[in-house]
C-alpha cells in the first residue's frame, strides 16, 4: 500500500505545477521590497545621496526580475532556475554587509547636528528582511532541485517499463 501511495504522489508531479517553490519565491521578493521600502524612506541629510543608492535601486529591479522569472519558471518545474535562485539568495546574504551596515555605523550632520543615519531598530529590520528573503530563495531552489529530480527520476522508470 505505501509504495503505490509513493507512486501516486511521484506520478501527480507530472500534473501539478511546484506552487512551494513559486510562493517561496515570491515571499523573497515581498520581504526584499520591505528591505528597500525601509531603507529608502530614510533621510538623514545628504547620506543617502550617493551612486550606492542608485546601485542598490537597479540591483533591486533586477532581483525583482529574476526572481519573479525564477517563480515562474520553478513552478512550471523547468530545471536551471534552482541555481539562480541560490545565486540571488546568496547575494541577498552580502547585501547586508554593503549598505545596512555602512548606515549603522555612520552618523550624518543634520542641521549642525550629528544624528545616526540608521538605528539599531531599523538596522535589526532589514537585517531580517534579507535574510529571510535570502532563505526563502534557497528553500525554493532546493525543493524545486528536489521535486524536479524526484520526477526526472520517475519518468525514466516509466520509459524503461514502456521500452
Amino acid at each position: 500500500m505505501t509504495q503505490d501511495v509513493q507512486t501516486i504522489k511521484k506520478d501527480r508531479l507530472r500534473y501539478t505545477k511546484d506552487s512551494f517553490s513559486s510562493t517561496m519565491a515570491i515571499l523573497a521578493i515581498v520581504f526584499d521590497c520591505l528591505y528597500f521600502v525601509s531603507i529608502y524612506q530614510s533621510d538623514v541629510g545628504t547620506y543617502y545621496y550617493n551612486w550606492l543608492i542608485g546601485v542598490s535601486i537597479v540591483y533591486n529591479l533586477i532581483f525583482l526580475l529574476a526572481a519573479f522569472l525564477a517563480s515562474e519558471s520553478v513552478k512550471n518545474r523547468r530545471t536551471g532556475y534552482s541555481g539562480i535562485l541560490v545565486v540571488l539568495g546568496v547575494i541577498q546574504i552580502a547585501r547586508i554587509f554593503i549598505l545596512p551596515m555602512q548606515a549603522h555605523a555612520a552618523v550624518a550632520q543634520v542641521n549642525g547636528v550629528e544624528v545616526v543615519v540608521m538605528d539599531d531598530k531599523q538596522f535589526i529590520y532589514c537585517v531580517v528582511c534579507l535574510v529571510v528573503s535570502a532563505v526563502c530563495c534557497v528553500v525554493a531552489a532546493v525543493v524545486s532541485a528536489r521535486n524536479n529530480k524526484i520526477l526526472a527520476d520517475y519518468m525514466k522508470t516509466i520509459e524503461t517499463k514502456a521500452a
